[in-house]
């Protein structure tokens, strides 16, 4: 991009910023800039602008959010065309080091959009008809090898690289037939299955269906008895989607998770495992955190315990990034632990403190950002020192996890944070009717995510945490604890006392 057209794109955003209410009119009478670069430049200032506080970040944020659905890129098919052959190229030398593959994605992000995927499966598709079998095989396992990569590469819009891992696992897999490549097959499909648990693009819930759906398969060739590490992978795979589930009750999916976890350690030991035997610790005291049967203390001395076992391999000096992560989990379930509240809500702090000695916002800057949000909660709810100061520790957290946390990039997790800053401003100190409004402000932008019919129990959470917004507002009395009902209602269509016995009673 050369510096004339950036500097263009930076004056038309300057443009949108002091006249929003004309945004269409000016983005018609400059059609010639906007295309996919352009959104990408406003993404990135809106990002600049939510980490200075500026308050219409979240306007240029959604602006940019949806212009990505109708801009594409400006290259031309045979532009597109070379790109992919030569990403191939690195990809079938870079004996999967992202290091060689990435550079060349740097340089070109903006070809990495739905169109790409089209044009991957259509030539991938011709050239197998073309190809020797010997020659078919390789090539699917290099586009394989190029879908594991997108999926980690951290430039770019994610919901479309994610689209991009999916085409490679799909094309790859017509070649890699159950019958003549059982156990190639097995592997995709396990890798379609990370794709679609972590798919933004669709319905979430169906998503997650067909993440269950593909690692089931996958099963039916990675037995215990013929494949007994590549199954307890996919068992690990699978109690983590049943952890996502939608559709179903919620408390069988963890069960069913719980399930998964237990059978994966029946391979993953300590002793010819370790790491992977921590893993599946860390993840069972996930399921554990949010299990829904049996006594709730209990559930939580019991994902403390998997935690201490994971952290018996996971050391600082070992495995750093894993020690954090685990780190940070903990410091969850200190947040949730019974008895002395102020105590385990230090302990969560001095967690999530540690965690953030190795999630760096430059190494590791998605993991930076839940470990900011997660601190956040923990300030939210503190009990020692003065909880004004406490209050303003987490909205700056909350902020600093936003900066990373985009709609665009992280949508369930950006409104996970927006949804908790919309609180901490509900309980902050100063102007409260100005408080109030940021609150409601956050509860509406994180609604624009949590739906209904994709994530209904956040959406029921937030619609609650709305409704206690309203009963605080300022103005107009009566429209406001109609407001306030009406969010109640609707959250109670979710929170029933069958799902959530808790939920239904409290926020």
């Amino acid at each position: 991009m050369d510096e004339q057209r950036l500097a263009a794109y930076l004056q038309l955003i300057q443009a949108l910023l002091e006249c929003p209410n004309g945004a269409n009119d000016i983005l018609n009478a400059n059609r010639e800039l906007v295309d996919a670069n352009f959104v990408q430049v406003m993404e990135a200032e809106a990002e600049k602008m939510a980490a200075e506080g500026n308050s219409k970040a979240a306007w240029l944020q959604n602006l940019a959010a949806n212009l990505a659905n109708y801009v594409t890129s400006t290259a031309t098919a045979e532009e597109y065309l070379f790109f992919l052959i030569e990403v191939l190229q690195a990809t079938s030398y870079s004996d999967k080091n992202p290091q060689v593959v990435y550079p060349n994605l740097q340089q070109n992000f903006d070809k990495l959009d739905l169109n790409f995927a089209l044009i991957l499966q259509a030539w991938a598709t011709s050239k197998f008809i073309e190809a020797t079998s010997e020659e078919a095989a390789y090539l699917a396992a290099v586009i394989g090898n190029f879908g594991n990569l997108i999926q980690e590469f951290p430039l770019g819009r994610r919901a479309w690289n994610l689209e991009i891992g999916i085409a490679c696992y799909s094309t790859a897999s017509e070649v890699y037939t159950r019958e003549d490549y059982p156990k190639q097959w097995a592997g995709a499909q396990n890798n379609l299955g990370n794709a679609y648990r972590d798919r933004i693009e669709g319905v979430r819930a169906e998503n997650i269906q067909g993440a269950i759906a593909c690692y089931r398969l996958a099963l039916d060739v990675y037995t215990p008895e013929d494949y007994p590490e590549q199954w307890a992978t996919v068992q690990n795979n699978l109690g983590i989607a049943y952890s996502y589930r939608i559709e179903e009750v919620r408390a069988k999916n963890i069960e069913d998770a719980i399930a998964c976890y237990r059978l994966a350690l029946d391979v993953y030991t300590h002793e010819d495992y370790p790491e992977q035997w921590a893993l599946t610790q860390n993840n069972l005291g996930l399921a554990y955190t949010d299990r829904i049967e049996g006594v709730r203390a209990k559930n939580i001395e019991d994902a403390i315990a998997c935690y201490r076992l994971a952290l018996d391999v996971y050391t600082h000096e070992n495995y750093p990034e894993y020690w954090a992560m685990t780190q940070n989990n903990l410091g969850t379930a200190y947040g949730d632990r019974e008895g002395a509240m102020a105590k385990n809500i230090e302990d969560a702090i001095a967690c999530f403190r540690e965690a953030l000695k190795v999630r760096t916002p430059d190494n590791y800057p998605e993991d930076w950002a839940a470990t900011q949000n997660n601190l956040g909660n923990a300030y939210s709810d503190r009990i020692e020192g003065v909880r004004a100061a406490n209050i303003e520790e987490a909205i700056a957290c909350y902020r600093e996890a936003l900066k990373v946390y985009t709609p665009e990039a992280y949508p369930e997790k950006w409104a996970r944070t927006k949804n908790n800053l919309g609180t901490a401003y509900g309980d902050r100190e100063g102007v409260r009717a100005k408080n109030i409004e940021d609150a409601i402000a956050c509860y509406l932008l994180a609604l624009d995510v949590y739906t209904r019919e994709d994530y209904p129990e956040q959406w029921a959470m937030t619609q609650n945490n709305l409704g206690n917004a309203y009963g605080d507002r300022e103005g107009v009395r009566a429209k406001n604890i109609e407001d306030a009902i009406a969010c109640y209602r609707l959250a109670l269509e979710i929170r029933t006392p069958a799902a959530f016995p808790l939920n239904c009673l409290t926020t």
